[in-house]
């Protein structure tokens, strides 16, 4: 069962926030909640040590003001640091927490150079215009899913 958990719930949440970052430019809440319940869980059921739950803490409590400094900014939506914290609690302070933020950010530019460029066509198939999510994207004046 706590396999699923680590190989199933995990990923399908981190799957579902950034589809519905992408559609809606929303991340709702409960998904970083599940994703912070859904660790407790795992680390209850896999008897973590109380030094690997210190870990996988400090990975969230270092993201998180960082990430608070870029919302503040305006630089990243509220939703995207409550996201990337939450997940940031499963990867732990380990090196692969800077592989992921440097990842992060580098898919995020190339979503970001994407839209740009997608945003230079004045005229898009029908089939697109007609598809809410995509007029949302392709809208000037929007801004961008980062997460």
């Amino acid at each position: 069962m706590i396999e699923a958990a680590i190989l199933v719930v995990f990923p399908m949440l981190v799957a579902f926030g950034g589809a519905s970052d992408l559609l809606t430019m929303t991340i709702r809440n409960r998904v970083s909640i599940l994703l912070v319940a859904g660790f407790v869980v795992v680390a209850l059921g896999t008897s973590l040590p109380l030094a690997g739950w210190g870990i996988h803490a400090l990975g969230l409590l270092v993201v998180f003001p960082v990430g608070f400094a870029f919302f503040a900014a305006g630089w990243m939506g509220g939703g995207d640091v409550k996201f990337i914290s939450a997940i940031s609690l499963w990867v732990g302070f380990t090196h692969d927490l800077i592989v992921f933020v440097m990842l992060v950010g580098i898919y995020g530019m190339v979503l970001t150079l994407g839209l740009l460029y997608v945003r230079q066509f004045e005229v898009v198939p029908t089939s697109l215009a007609r598809q809410e999510w995509f007029a949302r994207l392709h809208d000037k004046k929007a801004g961008f899913p980062t997460a």
